[in-house]
């Protein structure tokens, strides 16, 4: 997990929208922006209406110099010249929720991901709900059986966007019970983390530190321990068994040292 210099904000859906709410959530998005541009890509979903008006009262009275709409509605559109400069003068890009892989099979090895790298890597803010949150990482989670334990053949990865590598990243977690489809996922690669992140939670990460805030938590499982795993040898419809795996659970403050795989608690000093 090399360091960036931007800051990805990954944020696990359903986060506090209202003008009247606290907005927690949109308040780190605002604040690291500081007053420039912010796009919201609502290119996951295939019925992008609404999305943009929402979003742009829940901003309204935040420090946002100007919000826009980043859409394609097919890939041969995120070459456009007018999609690509959207991008240019952005301080942050925002990816609204719906479905991952029309981020990935959108705008994937397109004009338009090499700007959200660039905005990134010259220290941008790189925001993502939901499907917005999954493809963040270099392999993402499609799908797979919520509030089960984990069958060894039901699940469905995919490549993502790789802004954060080395681990794979869920979200509605335990809102939708996805604690058996994470493990499942860390099965396949003990190598990488599992960071599943609840609703109206977001994961900040930073100089490869992920910082929490919001009202839920981030569970991050780590199979660097693993002594037992019968993935490779069962059939498909057999449960998972997988020994020593080691789980965090992560509150608003905490911190969590990338690099080391360490928890950080919070300290109000």
């Amino acid at each position: 997990m090399a360091d960036r210099r931007g800051t990805l904000i990954i944020i696990g859906g359903h986060e506090d929208r209202r003008p009247s709410g606290d907005r927690t959530i949109l308040r780190e998005v605002a604040k690291r922006v500081r007053g420039g541009k912010l796009v919201l890509a609502t290119v996951a979903s295939h019925r992008p209406e609404g999305y943009f008006d929402e979003y742009e009262e829940a901003f309204r009275d935040l420090d946002i110099g100007e919000l826009v709409e980043l859409y394609v509605e097919d890939r041969g559109e995120a070459s456009d010249r007018d999609k690509l400069q959207v991008l240019d003068d952005a301080a942050g890009i925002f990816f609204s929720g719906g479905d991952q892989l029309r981020i990935t099979s959108q705008i994937g090895d397109t004009g338009i991901e090499a700007k959200v790298r660039a905005l990134y890597e010259r220290g941008g803010v790189v925001a993502g709900t939901s499907a917005g949150a999954s493809v963040m990482s270099d392999t993402m989670l499609v799908k797979g059986t919520s509030k089960e334990t984990h069958r060894i053949g039901d699940l469905h990865m995919s490549p993502g966007l790789g802004l954060i590598r080395d681990v794979i990243i869920d979200q509605h977690f335990a809102e939708r019970g996805r604690f058996g489809r994470l493990i499942g996922a860390v099965a396949h690669n003990p190598r990488v983390l599992g960071i599943g992140i609840d609703e109206d939670t977001a994961a900040i990460v930073e100089d490869g530190r992920m910082r929490i805030v919001g009202d839920g938590g981030v569970y991050v499982v780590d199979g660097t321990s693993v002594s037992h795993c019968n993935l490779a040898e069962a059939r498909p419809d057999v449960t998972l068994s997988m020994h020593n795996v080691t789980v965090h659970v992560l509150a608003n403050g905490d911190e969590f040292d990338l690099k080391g795989r360490k928890p950080i608690p919070f300290r109000d000093d």
